[in-house]
């Protein structure tokens, strides 16, 4: 398989996984409106994530850098660091984004920004002094094709979607133990649908937000597989990103600044020493990711 076709599978596994996601959030949202004997409950909701979304599509590169406690480097603060973001930007045909150090030793990096004109790419300072350069060269024009591929759009997306399924579960559950069930009975007789639905809902109460999660981690894979291709393809030398990444994961010092709501973003898993199972991991694994490099031509 070529670095081409690679691509281009994983452009469209991705978009399949969004539009199963999407049919996801209807289907539990249905079962739980139903389930309580109120749709207006479901439209609500859906109202709802979508002004989050629209918050979140707007101010997330903000809120991302005010967490990470990064700083802004102009021109003459960091000259080698913005000339090797312009040069391949240039290749790229994306406009120059702005650039943020995080003051911490882990090599790390991540980019932020709704669409490539307000592109971000964030870089510790670990990263930019452990790094060769044809190595942070690689690592710039992975972060580089994550803007061009707009991912922060899908991931947030994709977040606010998963939100909204742990919002439905939990005012479910609140509902249930409340005795909604009980006065909804009393009021509107209930019928065999809304019974089914009712222990449909349960069920789903449970392992939906547990199923939303997984979707979210494999969606977020396959957009590092796809960056890393895409890396590669700009600067035409997958062996300095593969080094990189070998680099950054044998690092074994945590990220301070890193949290759950922003450990996704970063180019390697930020929570070092911490074994997990392979189902729930928000990275593909580093051997994985380093062998597909180097196994893909360059045409």
């Amino acid at each position: 398989m070529t670095l081409y076709t690679q691509a281009d599978k994983n452009t469209r596994l991705t978009w399949i996984y969004i539009a199963g996601f999407l049919v996801f959030v209807i289907g539990v949202g249905y079962v739980f409106a139903g389930a309580m004997g109120n749709s207006g409950i479901l439209y609500g909701a859906v109202i709802f994530s979508i002004l989050m979304s629209l918050g979140s599509y707007w101010w997330s590169d903000k809120i991302v850098l005010a967490m990470s406690n990064a700083k802004e480097v102009t021109h003459e603060d960091g000259r080698e660091i913005y000339h090797l973001v312009e040069n391949l930007c240039i290749t790229a045909g994306l406009p120059v984004p702005k650039i943020y150090l995080i003051e911490d030793s882990a090599p790390n990096a991540f980019a932020t920004g709704r669409d490539p004109e307000h592109g971000v790419i964030c870089l510790t300072t670990g990263i930019v002094s452990k790094l060769e350069k044809i190595e942070l060269e690689g690592v710039i024009a992975h972060e580089l094709s994550h803007i061009g591929n707009r991912d922060i759009l899908l991931s947030t997306v994709v977040v606010v979607l998963v939100g909204f399924i742990a919002l439905m579960a939990d005012w479910f559950r609140n509902w249930t133990f409340w005795g909604g069930r009980r006065r909804s009975n009393d009021s509107e007789g209930g019928g065999q649908l809304q019974i089914i639905l009712f222990v449909l809902a349960i069920v789903l109460s449970i392992l939906a937000p547990i199923a939303s999660v997984l979707m979210q981690m494999a969606i977020s894979r396959k957009r590092e597989f796809l960056a890393d291709a895409d890396g590669a393809l700009l600067t035409r030398y997958p062996e300095g990103l593969a080094r990189a990444l070998e680099k950054i994961s044998a690092d074994q010092e945590p990220l301070e600044v890193a949290n759950r709501a922003t450990a996704h973003l970063f180019i390697v898993n930020p929570f070092k020493g911490k074994k997990m199972m392979k189902l729930f991991m928000t990275h593909p694994p580093i051997e994985d990711r380093v062998a597909a490099l180097r196994g893909m031509e360059i045409k």
